[in-house]
């Protein structure tokens, strides 16, 4: 991959970065060698990005072109958003503190270059900033308030007006980040395309164990797209990537959503998809999608203050209530007699103006089915954990117990469990969903409809095995191809 570097005027630079072409914003926008080159990363040193200015239409037509700018447009809108800087400041406040705590002014200026300061103390939250913004060149405004310090501002800053005394760590810095592995080898083949996996270390529930993000990491380099696993800093650099894999549990009230609508927006290939977010994360939704469009589930009510004393009549119990948002068995009670259920449905109408409240339905285990691209892709029984209701039970310290997972092969599915699933995936969109499923006798029922299923090594994968990863990797693929070639960028 090519790494350009485009600035107003080459003549007065005054940055000499080895190794890496210095090319005008002129040159770049209008000279037609410029527009052939595949797979460069531009980064964009223009003096201005405003709107309609050389530094604007730089890092716009780099899109367009499928280069990677740097910064792209949308950290450019982001910048200038205040809600986003707010959120940045949010987000960081802990480091923001700890590193700001020796300063005793009301105001403290941070200058990053490639995401590094010449204090070595503030080197992490130069890193953490610079991974949120990523623009080669930054400058963070910061003010001391009542509550602590907040980022008040961060803007660009002009190649020129790096202070003398700054270029020569400024060099270093660019030359370190050039070196980074994520610029491929020259000996290795570079990648067509590049994926990021976003994952959270800590997450104790989270989607797939790190035996399966290495796997699917394997999967993808077969299909020659590179991998890299980033985390919740990394929002500044998706224009990066070519596509998003979303393996963290996701929440429309969560940063997993702004990094789904951040990559959808820069046009890349996104699972979870933002509009799945929103439709998989409501239970209300569900339920109310679910019966719009017959398709078969528990006995539901959706409870709201005025028609609570309605569920004992029509669901009965014992019965299950629900959070709207809850997931992976948080935020979902069985209730078994009424005064239990009148202080339930009162706790969790403090939380939600709708609950939802559905028939309990008792099997000794649930079906998951995988659906991708609005076809099956894995199959599974999830068996109660023991001597409980639910796949998995929580101790008083939040240790978990699970149930044992079966892996079936598609063909051994029921085909009404199959085709239940199909269409209620189908009504979700296109992209990767486990839904759940109870079988009773000639009875199939859908629980819910999951937009970030689990997918483990060692449990969903033991009858693909690596062949699972494969197939996810192939969609991802074709979408970006088909992006690729819809934009005039991939030779049909």
């Amino acid at each position: 991959m090519s790494n350009l570097i485009v600035v107003d005027n080459p003549k007065t630079w005054t940055l000499s970065i080895p190794g890496v072409p210095l090319v005008a914003a002129k040159t770049y926008l209008t000279e037609p060698p410029y527009t052939e080159i595949e797979n460069a990363k531009v980064f964009n040193l223009c003096r201005s990005y405003r709107y309609q200015t050389a530094g604007y239409y730089v890092s716009l037509l780099a899109m367009a072109r499928g280069h990677k700018p740097l910064p792209s447009i949308a950290t450019i809108q982001d910048m200038k958003t205040a809600s986003m800087v707010r959120l940045a400041s949010e987000d960081l406040q802990e480091l923001i503190d700890a590193g700001l705590k020796p300063v005793h002014s009301n105001s403290f200026t941070l200058s990053i270059y490639f995401g590094h300061n010449l204090a070595k103390r503030y080197d992490e939250l130069s890193s953490r900033l610079f991974r949120m913004f990523a623009c080669p060149l930054l400058r963070a405004e910061f003010g001391k308030e009542e509550e602590g310090w907040r980022l008040q501002s961060i803007r660009p800053i002009a190649g020129n007006d790096v202070p003398e005394s700054h270029r020569e760590f400024v060099v270093t810095a660019a030359l370190d980040f050039f070196a980074q592995r994520r610029f491929p080898h020259a000996r290795r083949p570079a990648p067509q395309y590049d994926i990021a996996i976003l994952r959270n270390r800590q997450e104790k529930t989270r989607p797939s164990n790190d035996s399966a993000l290495r796997k699917f990491a394997k999967a993808a380099r077969r299909l020659r797209m590179g991998v890299e696993l980033i985390e919740r800093e990394d929002f500044g650099r998706l224009a990066e990537f070519d596509a998003l894999f979303i393996r963290e549990t996701t929440s429309v009230n969560h940063y997993t959503y702004r990094f789904a609508r951040k990559a959808a927006a820069e046009g890349l290939v996104v699972i979870d998809d933002p509009d799945s977010i929103t439709k998989c994360a409501n239970k209300v939704y569900l339920a109310e999608l679910l019966d719009r469009h017959n398709i078969p589930h528990p006995r539901t009510l959706i409870v709201h203050r005025d028609n609570r004393d309605e569920v004992l009549e029509r669901i009965g119990l014992p019965c299950i209530l629900k959070q709207p948002d809850s997931y992976f068995s948080l935020g979902v009670v069985k209730v078994e007699d009424a005064a239990t259920l009148d202080a339930e449905i009162t706790r969790l109408l403090e939380i939600s103006d709708l609950v939802i409240a559905q028939e309990f339905v008792p099997t000794d285990f649930d079906w998951r089915i995988g659906v991708l691209d609005r076809r099956p892709l894995f199959a599974c029984k999830y068996f109660m954990a023991d001597r409980h209701w639910q796949i998995t039970r929580a101790d008083a310290n939040g240790d978990r117990d699970y149930g044992r997972v079966e892996a079936v092969p598609l063909e051994h599915v029921p085909v009404a469990v199959l085709n239940t699933a199909l269409r209620a995936a189908k009504l979700i969109g296109d992209g990767l969903y486990g839904v759940d499923l109870k079988e009773l006798d000639e009875r199939v029922c859908v629980i819910e409809v999951n937009d970030n299923p689990n997918i483990d090594a060692g449990c969903e994968d033991r009858v693909l095995k690596d062949e699972l990863y494969e197939r996810i990797m192939r969609v991802f693929l074709a979408r970006i191809q088909q992006r690729k070639e819809a934009s005039g960028l991939y030779p049909p």
